[in-house]
């Protein structure tokens, strides 16, 4: 059973009432386990393999290389390549470009057109990942989650890039980074550049594989994490703080580790604006790197928010 009747044009009916608030324990109970469950074991696990298997060489290159492919993914592949909540030059698309790359979640055209579906569908019939896809309820919304979080990556069909995506499709260059064998190389390197900086660093194989494991595997692992946690748990219970036409929620436990994405009420209400932290107190990292970009004269035209638009759909 899905939740939502599918999009005729611009009108969409209604949404069930399903609000944060009505949302029974049992299944809040559920959301943490199956999204927060995953990480507190790979934290838990640190102390066991301190000092064999982990040290402050993979901690710092962890620490040196995941809000380099966050960044990616959240300045990038979002605000800039999705909703053109600004223009770069030449140089930083395609950096930013590669950083997205590395974070293992698809090359950016593709990876694009999904999320323009998502918001065009946000929550209703044709959205690639709601959680609310099968219904209320312990069980729907454990199906729900699993499919927003990561279930939905094995679909058999894909988001037709040429609908939603066409502009990319006229970039050059990131339709080279598409190419399969182009892509590989990008992927292969957010292994590699962690493995080669351990082995200098420790100057041992040792180094190497450590490195390669916890600020290679494990920093995709968490990274990749993080941005499912915005699919799934942010569009299940948060706070509302400002109008949109489905369930998407802020989650401040979220905003560091996801640079400011998890402000993701805010981005469904004005989705091209580059800052989603816009309240007093939420903390958005990748805004403040446009800003800095913008001081540098790298990025020009960005969509900082709009009071007026702010104040508009602001829910007092």
């Amino acid at each position: 059973m899905t939740v939502g009747v599918a999009e005729l044009g611009n009108n969409r009916a209604p949404l069930p009432d399903i609000s944060p608030k009505s949302v029974p324990l049992v299944e809040r109970v559920s959301v943490v386990f199956f999204v927060v469950g995953p990480i507190v074991a790979v934290l838990t696990s640190v102390p066991f393999f301190w000092g064999w298997g982990l040290g402050w060489t993979d901690i710092a290159i962890f620490a040196l290389l995941y809000p380099l492919t966050a960044l990616g993914i959240t300045v990038g592949y979002h605000r800039l390549f999705t909703h053109k909540s600004f223009k770069a030059k030449r140089w930083l698309r395609v950096t930013l470009a590669i950083l997205g790359g590395q974070a293992w979640q698809g090359s950016v055209i593709f990876w694009v057109a999904d999320h323009r579906r998502h918001h065009k569908y946000a929550d209703q019939e044709g959205d690639p990942h709601s959680p609310w896809a099968f219904g209320p309820g312990v069980w729907g919304l454990t199906k729900g989650l699993f499919h927003a979080h990561m279930g939905w990556l094995f679909r058999k069909h894909r988001t037709s890039r040429r609908k939603y995506a066409p502009d990319l499709l006229a970039d050059k260059d990131l339709v080279l980074m598409q190419r399969n064998d182009v892509y590989v190389l990008i992927a292969a390197t957010t292994l590699l550049i962690p493995m080669g900086l351990g082995a200098l660093l420790t100057w041992s194989w040792h180094g190497a594989v450590t490195a390669f494991f916890w600020a290679g595997l494990l920093r995709v692992f968490a990274g990749d994490h993080v941005t499912f946690s915005i699919n799934s748990i942010c569009h299940v219970f948060g706070k509302e703080h400002f109008q949109t036409r489905d369930r998407s929620r802020n989650v401040w436990w979220l905003a560091i580790s996801s640079f400011g994405e998890s402000w993701h009420n805010l981005h469904h209400a004005d989705p091209t604006s580059a800052r989603h932290g816009v309240l007093k107190g939420q903390i958005d990292i990748s805004a403040r790197v446009i800003w800095l970009f913008e001081k540098f004269g790298w990025v020009w035209d960005v969509r900082w928010p709009d009071e007026e638009r702010l104040a508009a759909k602001r829910i007092y």
